[in-house]
């Protein structure tokens, strides 16, 4: 086992997803498309001896565009320097992230529909032309300093990329949108994560973390670690089939992958609006959540499901979703009578 992991620090779930990212491009399993067209740009800018274009990821939360990005810093044999759209809230912020780059750096911006719009206007010519043109002073005594920056390379990552602007989307060399993993991958994935963490675990708990992840290798990680809690309280040390089930039924996810937060916003749709249709804020104020967590943590994965659907009058539960809950779909049309 790596000398890391002997660390104290690791302890710390933080620290332990850290150890768990891939740190090549064989480790990365899925996304097999996406990383091969990422290859042939990176490949051909190594040949120019350039900069690759800057680059979009979006996708849902935990879905690996922050590795990616590590990977495409580690395949140039750049630094990567990290940093966030709510983080940039003044010009001399950014100055000081950019003028701090080498070059061929990598920037890696995380949510960057949250970057303010007066923000923007000077990444546009720092992405196009690499300089950064700034106003110091007002009124009649302002006056313009051009600062001439590296080539760098900028990857910025959403999970809501119709909130970004037409211009800044525009500047991005290529996007790609991350997708939910297959359940063959996400097992994959388990198998690696349980191997660095020296984890023994029997296939069947793997089948059913698996299983369970979300089709998402962050929330697979996440319960396997969970998973290894409960067995080493326990069980034996080793993840079993009955340990795993027992885990995952105390920490309340079902065999959907639903949580109690799903289960009370589809609760909530069928309850209170007899399954819809319904609109965002309604539903939420009946939820007790913010509308952005149900569109970007709730919503995506019901959707993908089958367990709710979008139309023009708003959100619907489906027969899968009442299915689920052992619910008659029959008190969707009592509601209405």
């Amino acid at each position: 086992m790596s000398s890391i992991l002997d660390k104290k620090s690791v302890g710390d779930d933080g620290a332990l997803d850290y150890v768990l990212r891939p740190k090549n491009w064989l480790d990365y399993v899925g996304q097999d498309k996406i990383k091969e067209n990422i290859r042939v740009i990176l490949t051909a800018a190594k040949q120019r001896g350039q900069s690759p274009d800057h680059l979009l990821f979006y996708g849902n939360s935990g879905l690996g565009k922050t590795t990616l990005a590590h990977l495409v810093a580690l395949e140039m044999g750049k630094q990567i320097r990290m940093t966030s759209g709510p983080a940039i809230e003044r010009a001399g912020d950014l100055a000081a992230i950019l003028t701090n780059l080498s070059e061929g750096d990598v920037l890696f911006i995380d949510e960057m529909h949250r970057l303010h719009k007066s923000i923007e206007e000077y990444i546009y010519p720092a992405m196009e032309e690499y300089k950064l043109n700034l106003i110091l002073g007002k009124g009649p005594m302002a006056r313009t300093m051009e600062l001439k920056l590296p080539h760098f390379t900028i990857i910025g990552a959403t999970t809501r990329p119709g909130l970004l602007s037409a211009p800044l989307r525009n500047r991005f060399g290529a996007t790609f949108q991350l997708n939910f993993y297959k359940q063959d991958d996400i097992e994959k994935i388990i198998e690696r994560s349980a191997k660095i963490l020296g984890i023994k675990i029997e296939p069947a708990a793997t089948k059913i973390i698996a299983s369970r992840s979300r089709f998402t290798p962050r929330v697979a990680n996440r319960l396997l670690k969970r998973t290894r809690d409960f067995s080493q309280v326990e069980g034996i040390g080793t993840i079993t089939k009955e340990i795993t089930q027992h885990a995952l039924d105390s920490l309340e996810v079902d065999k959907m992958g639903l949580e109690s937060g799903d289960r009370k916003i589809l609760l909530a749709l069928i309850e209170r609006f007899g399954g819809g249709p319904v609109g965002l804020q309604a539903l939420a104020a009946a939820a007790l959540e913010e509308e952005v967590t149900i569109l970007d943590i709730y919503e995506p994965y019901l959707m993908q499901c089958g367990f709710i659907e979008r139309t023009p009058r708003g959100r619907v539960a489906s027969r899968l979703a009442y299915e689920h809950l052992g619910l008659s779909h029959l008190r969707r049309q009592e509601n209405f009578f």
